[in-house]
């Protein structure tokens, strides 16, 4: 019999899951007392690793003097004023502020429905059109479901949000030619900077820039969903830095805390903000119950404070460049078909004869966590703490399962 948890992302059928116990830096021991490596971060989030004692007593004393209280009009708590500022000093978007929700599908939710707004109050209610790209994530609420670039996710969920359209991943010339078609009516383009869980892929040579000066171009909001590709994974603090093209915003999540606590919010910029803004009377509907949460927003305070001290966004550059080059490795004597990535977030390309699922479980039994994407692709996506002689063996454990 399934236990009472449906789990996400599973069969409903299945009936038996790995039980994980325990965890330090980035290892794991599941419940039968096996060590594992942890190459994905939890699922592309945990920067610091696990069981840091220091953020556990952080939410703790959060908790035992107020856990939170709702900011919703005309309430704050301090923990998510001081966080907010202190992700403006991170940020690249210069005169941003930031909106607080719960993970990064309520991320891409807001950020969808913020740029439509920001053209109502400019004056251009006709401005409704938002265009993703095939391959690209975008979490599971209905906006972001509707800018799914992976078909599977988006079957049997009905009717989706109308005016969210796809163009081909890195077809540039398609995108300009939809734009100029419904200049009119465009309000956002919406894309990963690394597109992650569908299949680690970076930008071609130009494809952002490309997309910031059509933005321009047509008067369309520039949308980075960095849930995954936010706090350090590409050896800066956000994708938009390292790849020197600025948003109009920008959604995170997942790093943010390190997973510690559910967190994620937008960056709003000052082309949307001086629409929002414009008009003392305009009443903001839209928020959620945790929007801002005193206790998970301390959590995010600490875990910067970590990242920081232990110079880990450095340290992504270091991670990334034993991951890639251990990778490539593997590529050139044929144990994989090829490696692609950027900074700390990489994708093993399988070859047709190999199946990813069949050697991720493999790996499960020799220590090493890697996540099965389709049948031709492992990501790998470790926590920055990893230390380099667990890297070495999570690549040996990959090449040991795909030569089986």
């Amino acid at each position: 019999m399934p236990s009472a948890f449906l789990h996400p992302f599973a069969p409903p059928s299945r009936e038996s899951f790995i039980r994980i116990v325990r965890g330090e830096g980035a290892l794991l021991w599941d419940a039968d007392g096996n060590e594992l490596i942890d190459g994905m971060a939890s699922l592309w989030y945990c920067a610091i690793g696990h069981g840091r004692k220091e953020m556990a007593d952080t939410v703790a004393a959060q908790m035992a003097t107020l856990e939170t209280y709702s900011c919703f009009d005309p309430f704050t708590n301090g923990p998510a004023d001081d966080l907010a500022a202190k992700l403006i000093t991170l940020s690249p978007m210069a005169g941003s502020r930031v909106f607080f929700c719960d993970s990064g599908s309520e991320s891409v939710d807001t950020a969808m429905k913020l740029s439509r707004l920001a053209h109502v109050q400019a004056g251009h209610p006709e401005r409704t059109v938002i265009i993703s790209r095939t391959r690209g994530y975008h979490g599971t609420n209905y906006g972001g479901t509707s800018a799914q670039g992976i078909a599977p996710n988006k079957a049997g969920y009905g009717p989706l949000v109308p005016d969210v359209v796809q163009v081909a991943s890195d077809d540039i010339e398609a995108l300009a030619t939809l734009m100029k078609e419904r200049s009119a009516e465009m309000a956002a383009v919406i894309t990963e900077p690394v597109q992650g869980a569908g299949g680690v892929f970076p930008p071609t040579d130009n494809y952002l820039e490309g997309l910031r000066k059509l933005c321009d171009q047509h008067g369309a909001h520039l949308i980075f969903d960095e849930v995954i590709t936010g706090f350090g994974r590409l050896g800066a603090w956000f994708a938009a830095e390292h790849y020197g093209v600025i948003p109009d915003f920008m959604t995170f999540a997942k790093a943010v805390t390190s997973g510690y606590q559910p967190l994620g919010g937008v960056f709003v910029g000052r082309a949307p903000l001086a629409a929002l803004e414009s008009d003392p009377g305009f009443f903001l509907r839209h928020g959620y119950t945790y929007s801002g949460h005193a206790s998970v927003c301390a959590a995010g305070l600490k875990n910067l404070e970590i990242m920081e001290r232990e110079d880990l966004v450095a340290r992504a550059k270091h991670v990334g460049e034993l991951l890639g080059s251990g990778l490539r490795a593997l590529a050139a004597d044929g144990t994989i078909d090829h490696a692609r990535g950027d900074g700390a977030v990489w994708a093993a390309g399988l070859r047709p004869d190999q199946n990813a699922t069949t050697i991720r479980d493999a790996m499960l039994r020799s220590g090493g966590i890697v996540r099965a994407l389709n049948v031709d692709t492992l990501t790998f996506c470790p926590p920055l703490v990893i230390t380099d002689e667990q890297m070495a063996r999570l690549l040996d454990i990959l090449a040991n399962a795909a030569t089986q």
